[in-house]
C-alpha cells in the first residue's frame, strides 16, 4: 500500500501546490482518468507526449474544474488507489486516510494525527520501532510500563491507519529504513 511516488505526490498536492498547480492536476486527473477507461477498451496505450500538450493547451486556455473539482478528482484517485492496494482496508479507515492526506477546504487537517502533535506521534512511532526491534533498553521499556501499562498496544492504537501500515510494512521488511523515514514524515505532515 505504501506507494513512495503516491505519497511524493501527495504531499506535493497537500504542502507545496498552489491554485494553478492544483488546477493543472485536475485536469491531468480528469484526463488521465478518461483515457485509461477509453484506451482499456480499445486495448491501446496512451502517447504522454501527446496527450501533455493537449492538456497544457486546454490549461493555457483556462480550461479547468476548479479546485473543489480538483479536490473531489484527488479524492476518487485516493479511494482507487486505496482499493486497489489495500483491499483489507474497511470504509472508515479509507475515510480516515482521505481525511488524513486530503484536508477539507478549510484547510483543517482533522484526523491526519489524531489526539496528537506530529512531533509527538514521530517519538511514538520511533520507541515503537525500537521496541519491536528489541533494540529499547530495558530501562526505557519499563518506565514506559510503569506510566502507561501496556504502551506498546496504546502507542498502536494510537497512530493513525496509514502510519499503522507504514510501520507494519517497515518491520515486514517491505520497505527499506530510509524510505520508513521519509513516509513517516510525509504521513505526519513534517
Amino acid at each position: 500500500m505504501t506507494d513512495p511516488k503516491l505519497l511524493q505526490a501527495l504531499e506535493y498536492i497537500l504542502n507545496d501546490s498552489n491554485e494553478a498547480s492544483i488546477e493543472a492536476l485536475a485536469e491531468a486527473v480528469t484526463r488521465r482518468r478518461r483515457d485509461l477507461t477509453l484506451f482499456s477498451a480499445v486495448g491501446e496505450m496512451p502517447d504522454p507526449t501527446r496527450m501533455a500538450k493537449e492538456l497544457s493547451d486546454r490549461i493555457n486556455a483556462g480550461i479547468g474544474g476548479g479546485i473543489e473539482s480538483m479536490r473531489k478528482s484527488v479524492q476518487d484517485m485516493i479511494i482507487k488507489i486505496l482499493r486497489e492496494h489495500a483491499p483489507e482496508l474497511n470504509e472508515k479507515q479509507i475515510d480516515e486516510l482521505c481525511q488524513a492526506w486530503l484536508p477539507d477546504s478549510t484547510g483543517s487537517k482533522k484526523g491526519a494525527t489524531g489526539d496528537f502533535p506530529p512531533d509527538v506521534l514521530l517519538s511514538m512511532v520511533e520507541q515503537f520501532v525500537s521496541f519491536s526491534h528489541g533494540e529499547m533498553k530495558e530501562s526505557v521499556d519499563k518506565s514506559l510500563r510503569d506510566q502507561m501499562g501496556a504502551w506498546p498496544q496504546r502507542y498502536w492504537n494510537s497512530f493513525p491507519p496509514v502510519v499503522r501500515q507504514i510501520i507494519t510494512d517497515y518491520l515486514k521488511n517491505k520497505i527499506p529504513e530510509k524510505d520508513f523515514k521519509s513516509q513517516i514524515c510525509i504521513a505526519l505532515g513534517l
